[in-house]
């Protein structure tokens, strides 16, 4: 492995991938005042250490000629540099000017390179083997050559190095935060076999998978051993960072209008959400419970999962982070939208922690109140919901899986009260999910899941594109078509409604799924204030 240079004379010339000189000279400004606006944006290798930080470090910031700056964190590794053990990468959001950049630049490669990078962060839900290069070439339906040449263009690095540097991370969190066993680790992390674990381990930081533990500033995992002394499942204890400014508010304001008993609760003057979860792993399901809080002095989110969801903790972070939005970044953005939409700075995009869920809950929220939506779904899981064990206060049921409903019978979800054809939009819907012919996840083809999801019987474009703005995370979704966008962009009393929502939206891409949240969040703000 390439070792870093130390105690340069002069600064190091940037790689062909970094930025320019005078972006540099912003960045090390950034690090300087440790601004969390720029968290994730890029990484500060110090040479005179050998270690690289986020520029939220709180470490005395370096000399400018020991400073080299990487795009994102395999970039760093790949040039010899260690995480920092005090600011912890791992906890950074996500890159904005990689993933996000790529939808308005509407190059398929670089779309793909970014699809790539999405399902490389966990492995699908019930995987047997790892996730690898080659089965995201096969996901993706391309070559492992063509997937090295287009990431590494658009990333700067080989998907290999990419995808080791996300393993590490993930197993340095792992072993900082829990107390799981190393060889529990190094499977939940994407290893084979402990032994290639710790040898990559030992060859990137340096460190012994145990010495890291011991050495780790993070207090979480001594103090949190997971169960209180009465026996209570308490959970894992994790930190994620987010990008200021964060509407936290607005996030879960909109969470609770829709929460549905047993399921999710809310407390919006603590800011703090929980709710079940259902997951399936190797053909077994899993059931448990997470829950978020805001920590805004710290830009950070404490989050916990429940000690059953163990064996998933992987896949249960990265849901976490699209649930919330964690990876969004507002100075793209905002200043994109503040025009049209003044007074929403900050405003996240609610995700979901279960694609299906969302799914069914858009399918019943058709044509209907968000009220009249919630007590339908209320029923459905009343009816087929699985009971949910040793949870918090407030959390009894799990949401009935895709192939559970798939199994109702049509006339029973009719005694309910749902119409014939949302009846039979949920059983398709179900079938699809169940047989694995539809994924509605972070990281699935938008394109052609959007067009499985409206060839399947009772579900139109709106209801697609909805799926596609808060399951799968696409930014750039825009449901066209809804009649109370229509309302807020003033366009209702128009002939083509749609197609003048349609032209409107242009100017907001790629961020119209953003726009169509703070149109609503507008229109719901002007009807409380006429009606006091």
């Amino acid at each position: 492995m390439p070792s870093p240079a130390r105690h340069s004379a002069r600064p190091k010339a940037c790689p062909e991938h970094d930025l320019c000189a005078a972006l540099n000279a912003g960045r090390y400004r950034a690090l300087q005042a440790r601004d969390a606006r720029f968290d994730g944006q890029f990484f500060t290798g110090v040479t005179s250490t050998g270690i690289y930080c986020r520029p939220v470090c709180k470490v005395r910031a370096p000399k400018p000629e020991n400073c080299r700056f990487f795009s994102h964190a395999a970039l760093a590794e790949a040039a010899g540099f260690r995480p920092c053990l005090r600011c912890r990468p791992e906890l950074a959001p996500a890159a904005p000017g990689s993933p996000d950049a790529a939808w308005s630049t509407q190059d398929a490669s670089a779309v793909l390179a970014r699809q790539a990078a999405m399902l490389m962060e966990v492995p699908a839900d019930g995987s047997d083997s790892p996730v690898s290069a080659a089965s995201v070439a096969a996901r993706l339906g391309i070559s492992d050559r063509h997937l090295r040449r287009i990431f590494e263009a658009y990333w700067g690095t080989s998907p290999l190095r990419y995808l080791q540097t996300r393993r590490l991370l993930t197993a340095k969190q792992l072993l900082t935060d829990t107390r799981l066993p190393v060889q529990e680790v190094a499977h939940l992390s994407g290893f084979a076999s402990v032994r290639r674990f710790n040898a990559s381990f030992i060859a990137h930081y340096r460190l012994q998978p145990g010495a890291l533990r011991r050495e780790s500033r993070s207090p979480v995992a001594r103090s949190q051993p997971g169960r209180s002394e009465a026996g209570a499942d308490t959970g894992f204890t994790f930190y994620a960072g987010y990008r200021p400014p964060f509407d936290v508010e607005h996030l879960l304001q909109f969470f609770a209008q829709r929460a549905l008993a047993g399921v999710e609760v809310v407390d919006l003057a603590q800011l703090h959400i929980s709710r079940s979860v259902r997951l399936q792993h190797h053909g077994q399901w899993l059931q448990g419970w997470v829950s978020a809080q805001c920590v805004p002095a710290q830009n950070q989110m404490r989050m916990r999962i429940s000690l059953s969801l163990a064996p998933v903790l992987p896949w249960v972070l990265s849901r976490l982070r699209a649930w919330l939005d964690l990876d969004a970044d507002p100075a793209a953005i905002d200043p994109v939208l503040a025009l049209h939409f003044p007074g929403t700075e900050g405003m996240r995009v609610p995700g979901t922690v279960d694609g299906f869920e969302l799914a069914v809950r858009a399918i019943l929220g058709q044509q209907i109140t968000v009220q009249a939506a919630r007590t339908l779904t209320q029923r459905l899981v009343v009816q087929w919901g699985s009971k949910l064990q040793d949870a918090p206060h407030g959390l009894s049921h799990c949401f009935p899986d895709a192939l559970r409903l798939a199994q109702v019978d049509a006339g029973a979800l009719g005694e309910l009260g749902i119409v014939k054809q949302r009846q039979q939009a949920i059983l398709a819907l179900a079938r699809a999910v169940a047989e694995g012919s539809l994924t509605l996840l972070p990281g699935a083809p938008v394109g052609a899941t959007v067009q499985a999801l409206v060839a399947l019987p009772g579900i139109g474009p709106w209801t697609a594109e909805y799926i596609a703005l808060r399951a799968l995370r696409f930014p750039d979704a825009f449901p066209s078509g809804d009649v109370a966008l229509h309302t807020a962009l003033g366009v209702r009393k128009h002939l083509q409604a749609a197609a003048e929502a349609q032209r409107l939206s242009q100017a907001w891409r790629p961020w119209r799924g953003y726009a169509t949240v703070r149109a609503w969040h507008l229109l719901s703000k002007s009807h409380s204030l006429s009606k006091t």
